[in-house]
């Protein structure tokens, strides 16, 4: 049973210690996938090349409700296929909130197997407008 609630998982960024490769605990592990999709830009990666949040590019971009808009509209696609049987779908909340120079995003979901809800917060500073 506990396989299934709390299975162990590659952590991300990869890293070997003397007891072998780090392993990640789900909730963990899924932190990390957030991570991943939010800062790798569409079209890194050769085989999948509309995964991704692309938010290293947008940090230059002047803040404004519009930007953030189209952040928003960008990460629920890229989350719910990225975390595709870890998160429930219908529950992803991306909230992308525009402020002076910073633009705070909150992703909020409930794991799809055990119910937990859980939610991040990361500010990134972008140029003012």
């Amino acid at each position: 049973m506990r396989r299934l609630i709390d299975p162990k998982y590659m952590a991300f960024p990869f890293r070997i210690d003397e007891d072998g490769a780090k392993v990640s605990a789900r909730q963990e592990h899924i932190r990390e996938q957030i991570l991943q999709v939010l800062f790798t830009n569409p079209g890194e990666r050769v085989f999948r090349p509309h995964f991704g949040g692309g938010l290293r590019q947008i940090i230059f971009e002047p803040n404004s409700p519009r930007l953030s808009d189209m952040v928003k509209k960008r990460l629920v696609s890229s989350l719910t296929d990225a975390l595709h049987g870890e998160v429930d779908p219908s529950t992803l909340e991306v909230e992308v909130i525009a402020e002076d120079e910073y633009l705070n995003l909150k992703i909020s979901y409930q794991l799809a197997t055990i119910g937990t809800a859980e939610s991040h917060t990361i500010a990134l500073k972008t140029e003012a407008t």
